[in-house]
């Protein structure tokens, strides 16, 4: 497809929950998107402004539909905002019928069937499809992206920390084995379905971590890093964001010695991002507040002399780069469009 200015119809399937109404936000803002379907099974018939207030603006007459393959019908682009385990049984009915289908689940991310049963606990119903699924962090698949019509966005945990580590990984300076990544993340990413552990007076003052050792998430993050990783999330008393403080040893020249130091570890990452326009590459520490709200991630990296750890540090919005903006980012790849095209740089403050 070309680059021109032509409006390409949109469907979010999903479209009630936290992510589907990122899109939402996010498409209304694109000048060659225009949403005309928007599915959530819960919500058919309950329009999409009284949902959600903040869409009304934006989307005064839009309502939500039921989730059918055949609403969806000659539309350039699909997001599938949907929980685990939905999307591999709708793609293949949705694949001879759109033009992109972009899965902001983790049902196409992981090359390896077998690993569906280990992480999510069920058989994968599609296997057959998981080689034509493009991982979709663009920053390390762009090529890749502007070449397909099925793209899996990677998670919110991984974005950040495969980030922080990628440029380590690639120049060969950061050993594979024992990569420690502790992440923090707002309580929008555990979703919009009510839940105990996510009321207010549980959360708030409250800090914690869970998933301890068989996180899902660990999975992707050693299937693009090529590495073995100890993956803790933690669940932070604020509504967005992703702060993933990552651990790594250097690699050990034959010498015996490491010659990596802070001054050329921030010049591998500088070097490595020098032209991608979302990712901002600093020596003061990220914080998740200017991320809020901008599809783009904060890194920096330090070198400790006294220990030998690499400690390379990403901040994030779980539901921009996270999520929704990094799947419209890949949209945009795949359509033929600027990849910089309807997605916030600047972040929100306060």
């Amino acid at each position: 497809m070309d680059g021109s200015t032509v409006s390409r119809t949109v469907g979010v399937v999903g479209a009630s929950g936290y992510a589907g109404v990122e899109l939402l936000r996010l498409c209304a803002a694109h000048p060659d998107f225009n949403v005309v379907v928007a599915t959530a099974g819960t919500h058919a018939g309950e329009k999409v402004a009284v949902h959600t207030p903040s869409l009304a603006g934006a989307y005064p007459s839009l309502s939500y539909a039921a989730t059918d393959p055949v609403a969806l019908e000659g539309l350039d682009v699909v997001f599938l905002a949907l929980p685990h385990g939905e999307s591999q049984h709708l793609v293949p009915e949705m694949m001879s019928r759109v033009g992109v289908i972009v899965d902001l689940a983790a049902d196409f991310r992981l090359h390896n069937a077998d690993l569906y049963p280990i992480w999510y606990g069920a058989e994968h119903t599609a296997p057959e499809l998981l080689a034509h699924f493009v991982y979709g962090l663009p920053e390390l698949h762009r090529e890749e992206l502007r070449d397909t019509r099925l793209i899996a966005v990677p998670g919110c945990y991984p974005t950040a920390a495969i980030l922080a580590l990628a440029p380590f990984v690639r120049a060969g300076v950061i050993s594979s084995s024992a990569i420690i990544v502790d992440a923090a993340s707002g309580v929008s990413g555990a979703g919009r379905a009510p839940k105990e552990a996510l009321h207010f007076g549980t959360v708030d003052e409250d800090f914690t971590a869970y998933g301890l050792l068989d996180h899902r998430h660990t999975a992707e993050m050693e299937q693009s890093l090529s590495a073995e990783v100890l993956f803790t999330p933690h669940l932070a008393p604020m509504v967005r964001g992703i702060l993933a403080t990552c651990y790594a040893r250097p690699s050990i020249p034959v010498q015996g010695r490491s010659t990596l130091t802070t001054e050329s570890a921030l010049h591998i990452l500088e070097h490595f991002y020098r032209d991608e326009p979302f990712v901002v590459v600093s020596e003061a520490p990220p914080s998740t507040k200017a991320a809020a709200g901008s599809n783009c991630a904060h890194i920096t990296v330090r070198v400790d002399p006294r220990t030998g750890w690499l400690v390379a540090i990403a901040a994030i919005d779980n539901l921009v780069k996270g999520a929704s903006g990094q799947a419209v980012q890949c949209a945009n790849l795949a359509l033929g469009l600027p990849e910089v095209t309807g997605l916030p740089m600047a972040g929100m403050y306060p």
